[in-house]
C-alpha cells in the first residue's frame, strides 16, 4: 500500500481527522522546523513558528488547492510568514530607543577598514539627527516597528511619524553623501 499524500492528508484534516493532522504534521515537522529556524535563529521561537504553522495548516486545510502548488510548498508559505512576523512582533529583549542611539553613537578609534568608517560616519549622522526623527528610525530598524506602533507608543499621528522618518533619512543620505540613481 502506497504512502498517503499530502493533499489526502489536508483533505482529510479539513474534515477533522485528528490521525491525519498527525501524520501530515510528522512528516514535515523537521522541514517546518528547519525553515523556522533558519529565518528566526532562535529554537524556541523557531519551536513556537513550527506549532503556529501546523495550527494554521490544520485551520486552513480546506483553502489549499493542489492547482497552485505542492502542499510542501504551500505549508513552507505559511512556515515563512509565520517566522517572519514572530521576528517582527518579538519584545524579548526591549531597549529604550534613546540607549540604542546613544550605543550606536559611540566612536570605535581601533578600526581601520572603509566599512568601520562608513558605519562610524553612518552612527555620527545619526547622533546629530534631533531625537525626534533618530528615535523612529531606530525604533523601525533594530524593532521592526511600524509607523503605527511607534505612533501609539509616542502617542502622536503616525503621519507625524512617517514624516519624521522620511526627513530623518533625507538628512542621514545628505550627510552621507548619498544620492539616488
Amino acid at each position: 500500500m502506497g504512502a498517503v499524500s499530502d493533499e489526502s492528508l489536508l483533505a482529510a484534516m479539513a474534515g477533522g481527522d485528528q490521525d491525519a493532522a498527525a501524520a501530515f504534521v510528522r512528516r514535515h515537522q523537521a522541514r517546518v522546523y528547519g525553515l523556522a529556524l533558519t529565518i528566526v535563529r532562535l529554537p524556541a521561537l523557531a519551536e513556537d513558528v513550527a506549532q503556529d504553522t501546523f495550527v494554521k495548516a490544520w485551520r486552513h486545510a480546506a483553502t489549499y488547492d493542489a492547482r497552485r502548488g505542492r502542499a510542501s510548498t504551500w505549508l513552507l508559505s505559511i512556515t515563512r510568514n509565520a517566522a517572519i512576523d514572530a521576528i517582527r512582533y518579538r519584545h524579548d529583549d526591549p531597549m529604550d530607543p534613546d540607549l540604542l542611539v546613544a550605543l550606536l553613537t559611540v566612536r570605535d578609534e581601533s578600526g581601520e577598514s572603509d566599512d568601520l568608517d562608513t558605519n562610524l560616519a553612518l552612527r555620527q549622522a545619526l547622533a546629530e539627527l534631533p531625537h525626534e526623527m533618530a528615535a523612529p528610525i531606530v525604533q523601525m530598524t533594530y524593532f521592526g516597528l511600524t509607523a503605527q506602533e511607534i505612533a501609539t507608543r509616542e502617542d502622536v499621528p503616525a503621519g507625524t511619524v512617517k514624516t519624521r522618518v522620511r526627513r530623518g533619512l533625507e538628512k542621514l543620505r545628505q550627510r552621507m553623501g548619498v544620492r539616488d540613481a
